[in-house]
């Protein structure tokens, strides 16, 4: 097997028989990185000889009996985490050349249990988008391909679609993410591989850029379920450095992808139902529900009322905590600076300069939304109607023990197709927001292929710290699934 196609878990066994050597396994990739990533541009930054460092210490640590769970593998950062001593972007021309002087919690975590990092990946401006086309460094292209139209760029989706689509194409074994509204699950959707939002809290998000406070989380995206759990396992934690980060022991996520779905209550809400919804996405969603039936699961019919307000509530909490988190910007402190007559001059030139246009759509939002006239309206009824959508989900959790749904509502579209429609583009969150709303666990699975040969995932929602049922039944969905299609773009 070439090396580059190792899942993270076969490539661990692989590291540890001798197979192969970690500096083999980074070589691979920094490889495949620089043959693949010119047509994809998954990575902002590639640190090829910090890499190879790490993977040469990997290997020594080994030799000593001293491997960490993550001894040798090669992981990609989304360049949202801040890495000490290594620009860290957003995708933001605003930070365009920030060295951060420190290492974001989860990435020490990872550092910690031995990981090695090929590089940051590109994302959406400030985590903000659903097609990976707002980065200030280029849009990233997904490396699958129509089959009626192999010419056609597609989206690998957003936010994290530089991660996605890296672990897709086989230049990394694991990458993280975050999900602010969605922006694991889709792009994992979309790039036909597994992405976990875990319940908020279960990740620290210090040294994490902010986008909404209140939603964002870090997650893994990889290539199979139980990747993804060993990666999580690695990342979580109680950090003492985030308030919202919570004091729980982390599990052996990893043991819960070996459990039986017999018995568990699959509940399936009646609102994602949606009139639009394409055949396709309705009959992946019946199959998935048929497959969890023949492996012992009971279906069990639930309602999430409020589910028809959760994209609105979403696009005014969430632009709403980004116009805060986003005024340190000023260009006085860090990132970029555009001198101006006084200091009202360079904070707006140096915003209007730094800022992309979804970025600045976003911030207005927010800042209207905020404002004296209309904060009672508008944010103040948004976080009413925010806990009743947590409501529903406590009352539907009485019943059952997890929650099936499609993860997206349709395959990845093309580059440019709704760019200049934010309304068409907000749309794409439909089935992923509420679990950010709820602070839930949610997983995406790839479980089949639409009629033009591109993935379509399926979704797990989980109660809140019960991330070891939604592996369970993502796992389940894998077997069942048995996806094996390849992106036509890849190393």
């Amino acid at each position: 097997m070439e090396a580059t196609h190792f899942s993270l878990a076969g490539a661990l066994s692989a590291l540890e028989e001798g197979l192969i050597s970690a500096v083999e396994l980074t070589e691979a990739h920094l490889k495949a990185i620089e043959a693949v990533n010119p047509q994809i541009n998954a990575f902002i930054t590639v640190t090829a000889e910090a890499a190879l460092a790490a993977a040469r210490a990997a290997d020594d640590r080994r030799a000593q009996g001293e491997a960490g769970p993550l001894n040798g593998i090669p992981l990609a950062i989304k360049d949202l985490f801040c890495t000490q001593g290594v620009r860290t972007t957003a995708g933001s021309r605003i930070l365009g050349d920030f060295v951060p002087p420190y290492e974001s919690t989860v990435t020490k975590n990872l550092l910690r249990d031995g990981a090695v990092f090929l590089g940051k990946a590109n994302l959406d401006e400030f985590a903000m988008g659903s097609s990976n086309e707002t980065s200030a460094f280029g849009g990233v292209q997904n490396p699958w391909r129509r089959r009626d139209n192999q010419g056609v760029a597609l989206v690998p989706g957003g936010s994290s679609g530089g991660s996605a689509a890296a672990v897709a194409a086989r230049l990394a074994l694991g990458a993280t993410a975050t999900d602010t509204g969605g922006s694991i699950r889709q792009p994992a959707a979309f790039c036909g591989i597994v992405g976990i939002k875990p319940t908020y809290g279960r990740c620290s998000r210090w040294g994490i850029v902010a986008f909404a406070s209140s939603l964002d989380q870090a997650g893994p995206i990889a290539r199979t379920v139980e990747d993804s759990a060993i990666l999580l396992r690695s990342m979580a934690g109680h950090d003492p450095k985030d308030s919202t980060s919570a004091e729980r022991e982390v599990p052996d996520f990893a043991a819960a992808c070996h459990r039986s779905v017999k018995g568990l209550r699959i509940g399936v809400p009646a609102e994602y139902r949606l009139d639009a919804m394409p055949a396709e996405i309705q009959a992946l969603w019946d199959q998935g529900i048929a497959w969890l039936k023949a492996e012992g699961a009971r279906i069990v019919p639930i309602s999430l009322p409020h589910t028809k307000y959760a994209l609105p509530t979403y696009y005014i909490v969430a632009p709403a905590e980004a116009s805060s988190n986003l005024a340190r910007y000023d260009g006085v402190r860090f990132g970029m600076r555009v001198p101006g007559e006084d200091l009202k001059d360079l904070y707006e030139r140096t915003r209007a300069a730094g800022f992309g246009a979804e970025v600045k759509r976003r911030i207005m939002i927010g800042t209207y939304v905020l404002s004296a006239g209309y904060y009672d309206a508008y944010y103040v009824k948004a976080q009413q109607v925010r806990a009743l959508i947590r409501r529903d989900f406590e009352t539907a959790f009485a019943d059952c023990d997890a929650i099936l749904t499609p993860s997206t509502p349709s395959a990845a579209f093309a580059s440019g197709d709704k760019q200049d429609d934010p309304i068409a583009m907000y749309l794409n969150d439909v089935f992923t927001v509420t679990a950010n709303l709820s602070g839930l666990p949610a997983m995406s699975i790839p479980a089949g292929l639409d009629a033009q040969g591109l993935p379509l995932g399926l979704q797990v929602i989980g109660r809140g710290f019960d991330e070891e049922t939604v592996f369970t039944v993502g796992a389940a969905i894998e077997r069942a699934a048995g996806f094996s299609a390849l992106p036509q773009v890849m190393a």
